[in-house]
């Protein structure tokens, strides 16, 4: 263990490295089955547009947006770029090996998970410096927690006015919104955030990139990431028009059997006193999850969605009267990305019955008065537009 040795019959003093800080393990969080799911079909298709959950004080939702970390595959970026920008990627050039380590990655074997994952990215950047790259670097994917009290100048950024006027260069400071690209930016209470940061944020979720223009000077970097809202109702509603805006949706409720209660507060209280010990203890599963982000990233792109469950879809989406085309777009996002994630090479029914609720249940909602459906009527109109082809 980490200890600070301080002998009086010695003039220096020896100091350790800090303690390293331990996250509850993601695997290991029990009854969340919605949301940990939801937090992985995003990570493998980042287009589905975020996530929002709901639910009562101390479920949960945080510690498992938090756990999430330890799933997150790395990313390969320009060394020392604040904007974590991808170096230029040449689909004409792929590199078989790379191709083939990655399509036959182990999914049952948990004993060497953690070289390939390092093996692959050091791969990828041994093609790119073939291609001409130079200084490159493996990062984690960054998850920031943005903070209640942010600023405007906090998120975006700012232009240091100063440098600007005195060397005639502009002096950017980025904000949180340029340590996301490429990650995930998680804002609790959801709700509390003032309603034009709330839009700043979504707008460049949607759009990928973020301007900043102060005095006349403009900046525009980019800022492609998974938005991550948690929230209590108790607390104040979220505004209908910003539900359609995250992707996925769930609602978390207070664990009412007693066993299943006794059994989480018991894992709680042994985590409380052995942290690093849970850690070891989950991480081939951590890995194994993580392994499989990666694999299903690759696989989506091959995952075949029949056009009569295309159709169908549409035609649910358009009886349930939701607004606009999101439904649509992230409904089939989201089942080709969970059949990828179960190694399917052609999307199901059943991948459309899974995801239904996470798509559809916050976009039924029409009057600001009203409370979000239950789920029974996604179910019922499922039913209407997918079983005949079951």
């Amino acid at each position: 263990m980490p200890y600070l040795e301080n002998k009086q019959s010695s003039a220096k003093t020896k100091y350790t490295k800090q303690s390293p800080t331990f996250s509850f393990p993601f695997t290991a969080i029990q009854y969340q089955d919605d949301l940990k799911l939801g937090l992985i079909l995003n990570l493998i298709d980042p287009e589905i547009k975020g996530m929002l959950i709901i639910g009562d004080r101390g479920t949960g939702k945080s510690t498992t947006i938090r756990a999430l970390k330890a799933i997150l595959p790395p990313i390969i970026r320009a060394q020392g770029d604040p904007f974590n920008r991808s170096p230029q990627f040449c689909s004409r050039q792929l590199n078989l090996g790379v191709i083939n380590q990655l399509a036959n990655l182990q999914t049952s074997d948990n004993t060497q998970q953690s070289d390939s994952q390092t093996n692959y990215a050091m791969m990828r950047i041994a093609r790119w410096k073939l291609n001409g790259f130079k200084n490159l670097e493996v990062k984690k994917t960054p998850l920031i927690d943005l903070p209640l009290g942010a600023t405007e100048d906090r998120i975006c950024g700012t232009i240091n006015l100063e440098r600007a006027v005195t060397s005639g260069k502009r002096g950017f400071e980025p904000g949180l919104l340029a340590n996301t690209h490429r990650g995930l930016l998680y804002v609790d209470e959801v709700n509390l955030l003032d309603d034009h940061l709330v839009d700043i944020l979504l707008d460049a979720a949607a759009s990928g990139s973020t301007i900043v223009e102060r005095e006349g000077v403009s900046v525009k970097h980019p800022s492609k990431f998974i938005l991550i809202g948690s929230g209590n109702p108790e607390e104040g509603e979220i505004r209908p028009q910003l539900l359609d805006r995250f992707g996925l949706y769930t609602e978390i409720t207070t664990v009412q059997d007693p066993a299943q209660r006794l059994q989480i507060i018991e894992a709680r209280t042994d985590y409380d006193k052995r942290a690093e010990c849970w850690s070891y203890a989950y991480a081939k599963a951590e890995s194994y999850i993580k392994e499989r982000v990666i694999r299903s990233r690759y696989l989506l792109q091959f995952v075949i969605l029949p056009n009569k469950l295309r159709d169908a879809a549409s035609k649910m989406c358009q009886t349930l009267n939701v607004d606009g085309l999101r439904a649509d777009i992230v409904l089939c996002r989201s089942a080709r990305a969970l059949a990828a994630l179960q190694g399917h090479k052609k999307v199901t029914i059943d991948h459309f019955q899974r995801v239904s609720q996470l798509c559809l249940r916050h976009r039924l909602r029409k009057d600001p008065l009203e409370a979000i459906d239950s789920g029974a009527k996604v179910d019922r109109i499922f039913e209407e537009h997918f079983g005949q082809f079951a």
